[in-house]
């Protein structure tokens, strides 16, 4: 039985992009704070992700100047 709150890295990579799409719903918020601190390498995307994100809007902040 897997419990609600469990995701898998590829689940959790799924959510952490779509969550620039759309806001997550609570369970999936808690899902992947409990993920995060268990593994690494998905951490390790979520700031790679955020780094990005925050790349592109500069970049569109700078071409519409």
């Amino acid at each position: 039985m897997t419990l609600p709150l469990r995701r898998t890295c590829r689940e959790v990579t799924r959510l952490v992009l779509a969550s620039d799409d759309r806001p997550l719903g609570l369970a999936d918020r808690i899902a992947l704070r409990l993920h995060w601190l268990a593994c690494n390498n998905c951490s390790r995307f979520r700031a790679q992700a955020k780094t990005m994100r925050q790349a592109i809007d500069r970049w569109r902040t700078y071409r519409e100047e």
